[in-house]
């Protein structure tokens, strides 16, 4: 399979992410976290997709950071959300759905109008997109007018996205698929799509999703969105239940034997281009720390200032405060 020689753009945009929660991953230090370190935030789901109705979605939202050092090279945690009532934890993500606001609190839907956003650090994310991840690895895709901050680290990653496709990316797909699948009737979490139509159709809508962008993914190391005509007309009329549902699975069990095809695939590279990604992770976190210490200043690590460093022959050491170990 040849890969595709593409380009990204820096955005300049927003990095501001709703206030921190009493959630193990919205502590106020994990957002700040997120915040400065911000490579990369674009939206995802159906808006981009191009699969969303009107009044009924939320917005989706991902994002990759990277960390400070004392979180990478020491054992530097952050709160247990802005209670701070459970053991510190490691930052991997700041994650904030603005439901949550709302009585119910982190039980609460999202609904129409409503922000969904997390924030993974770089080497989260990048476990899970070598391991093929069709929900990480759409970001890299998303088209520049639905970018919402991208800079030089980001854009370069989203350039080298032919990096993490393999073989392990059809295992996830089909994965993926066989899960929203088994929602379809059985199983689902809304009845009342059930009800109207006999048929969960959001999750069926899914599931072809997942089939088709994931064969896209596989043979041309890209994906396209929002989702290209045809499929994306005939996408939104399975989300609407026009499409009968004994249609729809033979639309599913299609791209599902394609997916199958495609993961014994000699064409397909059996794993993904691991060392390019070290690589990058290592140098975006070094251009990073490069930066003034002032901008990893966190309340839960103890300071060293440059100036104290300088002044002695000693190596640089940031480590948690007592008791966060």
């Amino acid at each position: 399979m040849t890969m595709p020689v593409t380009q990204a753009s820096i955005a300049p945009g927003s990095t501001d992410l709703p206030a921190g929660f009493a959630h193990p991953h919205a502590s106020e230090e994990s957002r700040a976290i997120a915040k400065a370190g911000m490579i990369l935030r674009a939206q995802v789901g159906s808006g981009v997709h191009g699969t969303a109705i009107a009044g009924q979605d939320d917005r989706d939202e991902m994002g990759i950071c990277l960390e400070p050092p004392q979180f990478v090279t020491g054992l530097a945690q952050v709160p247990n959300g802005t209670g701070g009532l459970g053991p510190s934890v490691r930052f991997e993500q700041y994650e904030r759905h603005t439901a949550w606001d709302r009585a119910g609190g982190v039980t609460e839907r999202s609904g129409a109008g409503d922000l969904d956003v997390v924030v993974y650090s770089a080497r989260k994310w990048a476990r899970l997109a070598l391991a093929g991840n069709p929900t990480v690895l759409l970001v890299l895709f998303v088209p520049d007018e639905e970018v919402v901050y991208r800079n030089a680290a980001g854009a370069e990653l989203a350039a080298n996205a032919d990096r993490f496709v393999s073989r392990l990316a059809a295992v996830r797909f089909l994965g993926y698929l066989r899960g929203q699948e088994a929602q379809i009737a059985g199983h689902s979490s809304r009845p009342e799509l059930v009800a109207a139509h006999g048929y969960d159709t959001k999750h069926a809508m899914h599931a072809l999703r997942l089939g088709l962008q994931g064969i896209e993914l596989l043979t041309t190391g890209r994906i396209t969105l929002p989702v290209p005509e045809p499929d994306r007309a005939y996408l939104r009329s399975v989300r609407s239940g026009e499409v009968p549902l004994p249609e729809v699975r033979d639309a599913i069990s299609g791209a599902e034997a394609r997916l199958a095809e495609l993961r014994d695939s000699a064409a397909v590279p059996q794993q993904p281009d691991r060392a390019w990604v070290d690589d990058w992770l290592h140098r975006s976190h070094l251009e990073f720390w490069a930066r003034p210490w002032d901008e990893f200043s966190h309340p839960q690590t103890e300071r060293l200032s440059v100036e104290a460093y300088q002044s002695t022959d000693l190596p640089l050491v940031l480590s948690p405060v007592r008791g966060d170990a």
